[in-house]
């Protein structure tokens, strides 16, 4: 048996989720495609993919495998070209992960960008809130945003962004005054809907410290609906910097209470926790370490302290 053919046919089942899907593509059989991999199950005395009728799914077994032939494949690929005295190139497809409202206003146009400047690379961005298993999702790169990460993974921070707490000029002018973080009790606050998180927010200043249980009759899982809501003047809300920093530079929102501060959330990319990365994944985790703390609200100088 081919030990590098099977490695890679054993790759691509995982990745497309079906023997068949990989026997089209190579041009061969169903029936070999099954041999091959009963074959390897076999040599390795373990069960590699949960097989049904209409699924494929890697054990946990499996996904080591899967992780392991890829590095592989990776490496030996680089080696060909080694010795071929070819210069190598970021090539091939990338699958990233990363938040919705930051994709959205910020990072789809920064992948653009990236795209320009390296047009042998192609880029599949899904964006999501929920935290991706970048094994099980088939995800290269992972941009996250605050401490939830990923099981099982490298993560390396590069930028953080202040929660700062907003509303109209418009509000301000017709709403009670707000000069001391208690007073939001008086307004209507907009928030952001997490079932985890109650509706409060804590303010320092100094070693000062004030919980507000703020209150308001509407909260949106959307970070761009949170932005239409401030701007709307529906209330006052928190939001971090990269969401409306853009917004209080035009004048469209003033910062209140710009003496105390919010807990800030920090930006980490994300990779596999594995020892290699092909040359398409390094160029793009370097390109986003680079630029991504340039946008506005966003900050990298303190991410490595």
């Amino acid at each position: 048996m081919d030990t590098l053919l099977s490695m890679r046919l054993y790759a691509r089942a995982v990745e497309l989720g079906s023997l068949s899907a990989v026997a089209r593509e190579e041009n061969i059989g169903q029936p070999t495609m099954s041999k091959m991999i009963s074959a390897i199950e076999k040599e390795l005395g373990v069960r590699l993919l949960q097989r049904t009728t209409t699924s494929l799914t890697p054990t946990e077994e499996g996904r080591r495998y899967y992780e392991r032939c890829r590095q592989i494949l990776e490496e030996y690929a680089d080696a060909v070209a080694d010795i071929r005295g070819q210069t190598q190139r970021p090539v091939g497809k990338l699958t990233v992960s990363a938040p919705m409202g930051l994709g959205e206003l910020r990072l789809n146009a920064l992948v653009l960008r990236f795209l320009e400047a390296y047009p042998e690379i192609e880029v599949e961005l899904n964006l999501t809130d929920r935290i991706v298993d970048l094994v099980d999702d088939g995800i290269d790169v992972a941009i996250r945003i605050g401490g939830d990460l990923p099981p099982n993974a490298i993560a390396r921070e590069i930028a953080w962004s202040p929660r700062l707490l907003v509303a109209t000029p418009e509000y301000v002018k017709r709403s009670p005054r707000i000069r001391r973080p208690e007073d939001l009790l008086a307004h209507r606050y907009i928030g952001y809907a997490r079932a985890a998180v109650g509706p409060q927010l804590e303010f320092a200043k100094g070693r000062e410290r004030i919980v507000v249980p703020v209150q308001g009759r509407y909260s949106v899982n959307s970070s761009l609906s949170l932005r239409e809501c401030f701007l709307a003047g529906a209330g006052v809300g928190s939001a971090p910097a990269w969401l409306v920093q853009d917004l209080i530079d035009a004048g469209a929102l003033v910062r209140l209470l710009s003496k105390w501060e919010l807990p800030r959330h920090t930006v980490h990319l994300i990779s596999p926790s594995r020892r290699y990365q092909p040359l398409r994944a390094r160029v793009f985790l370097q390109f986003m370490a680079e630029h991504i703390p340039t946008l506005p609200g966003l900050d990298g100088r303190a991410a490595l302290d």
